[in-house]
């Protein structure tokens, strides 16, 4: 059935193909920057014109930020609720000289798409939509129930969608939550993506005389902030790269078998990789494996200033600053991670400042769960192979939002190319993984569907 649905479904796409590349172009065409605020009005009308487009109720929801653009569609009776998220901001576009074509002026060139959000996130979210429309538009209708969530703020960090989330889906949680983001596996192959890692930043700031010094007159004098932060930083991580703040890993749940047989199995050509970003080797420990490490928390120093030094002079600086970010796995908790560092910074070097930033929770769903064998099913008949199963995304998205708070499955199907340059000038996307995502969002709410008549439910329906 599902295998059928998606020659179905490829044909209405193929009678459309133009039409549907058009929709692409004019949302790309609106800008929608939360950052800066530019265009964010127009693209929620836009957003709410798509979703009603695509046989949805559409719904504005206020939050203290950017609002959430909320659709929704009923279903057969005793359906499964699937939820649908994306989002419709968008990076700043950064450098507009490197840019070939205007940021938020789309353009075709050979068989990709080029404009700011064509691939993060309005061309993956407009597939899932499109995918609906097909399916309304074709005999027998939608196969589940439908919720359509539109963050307004993924870029930002998406400060106030838990809370919006909660109060959306009280006494009416999803079964399970289907959202398409980020590039498809290194190797080109389409993959279901299962989880991802949360993230923590802050800056460390050290202090020393009230101006820069003379390094000659006053070495070994004056104190050096930036030696302070150097010797603070190799508290906190040792050369083999082991974390030594306590605290930091509680809570860190290990790998299912069923995790550790899907990373098995990932494809990977080490030096080709490597010798991709100019690199012979491995960060430390050498005992890990390549997928492991993406599946392990971390911490990174991002970048180590002196922020009145300015050009290079032979001085001792007044102010150093290391910019640092902590990528959080499952069982991990951001704010317990935050005091443990507070914590560590106060007994090795109480003098240094301790500046919290931007925080994610990390989500995390087992290749166990229900619905895992149905979404790859559904993914493979719409994209036409069968995807690998990828444990956690070595990035962060909001979507703790969902697993944590609401307690649901939530799968990844991701619809961009490796090379998508998201957050970067000449972002893009090709054109082919757009008309494919289309199928694919039709044919896993058929999987999804059928999945519930062969083993009853899944749980989850308030």
């Amino acid at each position: 059935m599902v295998d059928e649905r998606a020659g179905q479904v490829e044909a209405w796409v193929r009678e459309r193909r133009e039409q549907l590349i058009g929709e692409l172009s004019r949302w790309v065409a609106q800008p929608s920057v939360s950052a800066t605020g530019e265009g964010m009005a127009e693209a929620q009308r836009h957003a709410a014109g798509l979703l009603t487009s695509c046989g949805l109720e559409p719904e504005v929801v206020r939050t203290d930020g950017w609002p959430v653009i909320l659709g929704r569609a009923p279903g057969p009776e005793h359906a499964p609720h699937v939820l649908i998220y994306g989002h419709y901001d968008v990076q700043p576009p950064g450098p507009l000289g490197e840019w070939r074509s205007p940021p938020f002026s789309p353009e075709i060139r050979g068989d990709r798409m080029f404009g700011r959000g064509v691939a993060d996130n309005k061309g993956q979210h407009l597939a899932q939509l499109l995918g609906l429309r097909a399916l309304r538009d074709l005999p027998g209708g939608l196969p589940c129930r439908v919720t359509v969530l539109l963050d307004g703020e993924e870029e930002t960090g998406s400060p106030h969608l838990p809370r919006a989330v909660r109060e959306i889906f009280a006494g009416d949680r999803p079964d399970l939550v289907v959202w398409s983001d980020g590039p498809v596996h290194e190797s080109g192959r389409a993959c279901v993506v299962l989880g991802v890692r949360g993230i923590i930043t802050f800056k460390l700031r050290a202090h020393g005389a009230s101006r820069p010094l003379h390094s000659g007159n006053w070495g070994g004098v004056a104190p050096n902030p930036a030696w302070r932060l150097v010797q603070l930083l190799a508290s906190m991580r040792d050369a083999e790269g082991t974390v030594l703040i306590e605290g930091f890993a509680d809570g860190v749940r290990p790998l299912s078998p069923g995790e550790r047989a899907a990373l098995q199995v990932l494809p990977l050509d080490l030096p080709e990789v490597l010798g991709g970003i100019g690199a012979t080797s491995l960060e430390p420990p050498a005992a890990l494996g390549y997928y492991e490490r993406l599946a392990q928390p971390t911490f990174t120093i991002n970048s180590l200033t002196c922020e009145d030094a300015g050009e290079h002079r032979t001085v001792i600086p007044s102010v150093a600053v290391a910019n640092c970010d902590v990528r959080l796995v499952g069982g991990q908790r951001a704010s317990q991670v935050m005091d443990a560092i507070r914590r560590h910074v106060a007994v090795h070097a109480p003098d240094v400042e301790f500046i919290p930033g931007v925080s994610m929770p990390p989500s995390r769903t087992l290749p166990e769960s229900p619905y895992t064998a149905a979404v790859q099913a559904g993914a493979a008949a719409g994209l036409g192979e069968e995807p690998l199963l990828v444990p956690a995304l070595g990035g962060s998205l909001p979507l703790a939002a969902f697993s944590e708070e609401l307690g649901v499955p939530c799968y990844g199907i991701p619809l961009a190319n490796v090379d998508e340059s998201n957050h970067a000038p000449n972002e893009n996307l090709e054109l082919n993984w757009f008309l494919r995502g289309i199928a694919a969002a039709a044919t896993i709410q058929h999987a999804i569907a059928a999945h519930e008549v062969s083993h009853g439910p899944a749980g989850g329906r308030g």
